[in-house]
């Protein structure tokens, strides 16, 4: 049956969605519940109906879960960054192995059913564990604020206190909007357009390093900001503006421009340090990639007479795990920043600008053939083409990391064609979050 708007109905939640949504079944309708965990027994209104299933608000709950809590977080309900901070941690890391299981069940790669879907590793430390900040800001009040937007809106939830952001990194972005209102700096909105639209500031967990971009849709003057930001924080070493003018959701356009210090930050990860500027990407959890990795490094079993192809390598952070390790190292990403970054982090490894899916078939042909590769996509998953080259070529073995599990199991689909899937293993960098990584090992059939 289809269900109308603001009709009230009594549900039962079977599970939780991918999404940290309640899902339950009203008259062979699929409903989502925000906020609704398993077992629970909830009064709904239905926000919004189409044919095969509906999304609904939670009015009452009449049977609570005994694995509720009360979050921790006084912007939990506004801002979405967390989904799901009301499930008591043990079950947050059964959830996300269940995630894997479901996107599994949907997509159906070859001998999913056999698959071994490994315990979640989780954290200690549940709180202040995300390194870089990525806050959208307005001028609000008469005052600029910064903070997320609240989910499916262009409203700014302004965030003072985030409980999963880094602690200095929250004390620079609160500095930071006093600064742009004294300062009269100009801020972005839809009307207006130009001025500063994000501010992103990400601290390196091995030294303490501070890096900043400014993100703006036109030019800007910020020598008193950065004068004054870097007196109060010395762990500051990079300042810099990137100028987007496009009117989408991108956040970055493609110019960054150094304003002050360094050209970029020094991090650490397993046993080594490596350079980070600021466009490159690293992960979100500086703590916990060190389990990432060494999950990667298992995973490949890498031997000496093996050779490494590292795609989507960004900064070479995963590739400089291998060195020493393989008999050589190739490796490419889109972002120019990024691979020489990389140059710099793996200096007998090769990396160059371009796309996987270009960049192996040239190699192929100029005599290298990989024995080995690990790709760390973005939430997009593998390119098509890129998968096609894959199955070409046919590496003996493969390291998939991934950070979306829907992608995944859709990108298994292809590989499982040529690869027997050992394992995954559930790694949860994101605490509170419906978001797990997962170390895919793969041996050619």
């Amino acid at each position: 049956m289809t269900l109308k708007i603001k009709q009230k109905i009594p549900l039962k939640i079977k599970k939780i969605g991918i999404n940290g949504e309640g899902v339950g079944n009203f008259k062979g309708t699929t409903v989502f519940v925000a906020g609704a965990l398993k077992g629970e027994e909830v009064y709904a209104e239905i926000v919004t109906s189409e044919r095969n299933y509906a999304t609904a608000k939670m009015l009452k709950l009449n049977k609570k879960s005994p694995h509720r809590v009360v979050p921790m977080c006084e912007s939990y309900k506004q801002c979405g960054g967390c989904q799901i901070m009301h499930l008591a941690y043990p079950q947050q890391l059964l959830f996300k192995q269940d995630l894997l299981r479901q996107a599994l069940q949907k997509f159906k790669p070859q001998g999913y059913e056999n698959y071994e879907v490994r315990k979640t590793i989780g954290m200690k430390q549940l709180q202040h564990y995300r390194a870089k900040l990525q806050f959208q800001t307005r001028f609000l009040g008469e005052k600029v604020r910064a903070g997320l937007f609240a989910e499916n809106s262009h409203k700014l939830v302004e965030i003072k206190n985030c409980l999963v952001q880094d602690e200095t990194t929250q004390k620079i972005i609160n500095e930071v909007t006093e600064l742009l209102t004294f300062h009269r700096i100009p801020i972005y909105n839809e009307r207006k357009f130009d001025g500063v639209r994000t501010v992103m500031v990400r601290r390196a967990h091995k030294t303490g390093q501070v890096q900043l971009i400014f993100i703006s849709s036109a030019p800007i003057e910020l020598k008193l900001t950065i004068a004054s930001l870097t007196e109060k924080f010395p762990e500051i070493k990079t300042i810099a503006l990137n100028i987007n003018r496009k009117q989408s959701s991108e956040i970055y356009g493609e110019h960054t421009e150094i304003l002050w210090g360094e050209r970029a930050i020094l991090e650490g990860v397993l046993d080594y340090t490596f350079e980070l500027s600021p466009r490159a990407f690293y992960q979100l959890n500086p703590k916990q990639t060190n389990v990432l990795y060494r999950e990667a490094l298992k995973a490949m079993g890498a031997r000496a007479d093996d050779d490494l192809i590292d795609a989507y390598s960004g900064t070479g952070t995963i590739g400089r795990a291998f060195l020493g390790k393989v008999r050589s190292i190739r490796g490419m990403d889109v972002i120019a920043e990024s691979i020489a970054d990389a140059r710099l982090n793996v200096p007998d490894g090769v990396y160059e600008v371009g796309t996987a899916e270009k960049l192996i078939p040239q190699w192929v042909a100029d005599g290298f053939k990989a024995t080995a590769l690990i790709v760390d996509p973005p939430r997009t998953g593998l390119d098509d083409k890129l998968l096609d080259t894959i199955v070409a070529t046919k590496p003996k073995k493969m390291v998939y990391v991934s950070c979306n599990v829907s992608t995944l199991a859709r990108d298994l689909v292809k590989l499982a064609q040529v690869y027997e899937v050992s394992y995954i293993q559930s790694v949860d960098m994101f605490p509170h979050t419906a978001r797990t990584e997962a170390v895919v090992k793969l041996v050619r059939r």
